[in-house]
């Protein structure tokens, strides 16, 4: 299926890692929102759990692994064309989980990763929903 128009909503997963006082951030390199900071995930491939595409998507991304993972949340992220069709649309569902060690390193399909402080949001042009999770995730974690 394509993830450009596609006949349905495809399955996003996103993983919140947060350390004491930070979150970790990911700038995307590829669409949709090129450019843009986020949480890391990505797109759910058949036969794979969700939590088993958290930690992939997150060591494909950044090079780090996880302890326990915790839903969080879920968010409908679509962006439709000038026309009002739907370009893309992702169901996604978040994890909240605790960083456990390593530094992130840029990988797959990011161009930078950041360790952001909770006042420093706005810097990072970061989605209102992005933000909702985070505070969620927090809640969960207790980070």
């Amino acid at each position: 299926m394509s993830r450009e128009y596609p006949p349905r909503p495809m399955v996003g997963i996103g993983v919140v890692v947060l350390r004491p006082g930070e979150v970790l951030l990911v700038r995307r390199g590829r669409p949709p929102n090129v450019g843009a900071w986020s949480l890391p995930g990505g797109a759910q491939e058949l036969g794979e759990t969700a939590e088993d595409a958290a930690r992939r998507e997150l060591l494909e991304e950044t090079g780090l692994d996880v302890g326990p993972l915790h839903l969080a949340a879920n968010v409908d992220s679509i962006h439709r064309d000038d026309d009002g069709r739907v370009r893309y649309h992702y169901t996604i569902i978040d994890f909240a989980a605790e960083w456990r060690g390593g530094e992130p390193v840029a990988g797959d399909d990011i161009t930078e990763v950041a360790w952001a402080t909770f006042d420093r949001f706005d810097d990072f042009a970061l989605w209102s929903e992005a933000r909702r999770v985070i505070a969620i995730a927090r809640g969960l974690v207790g980070c």
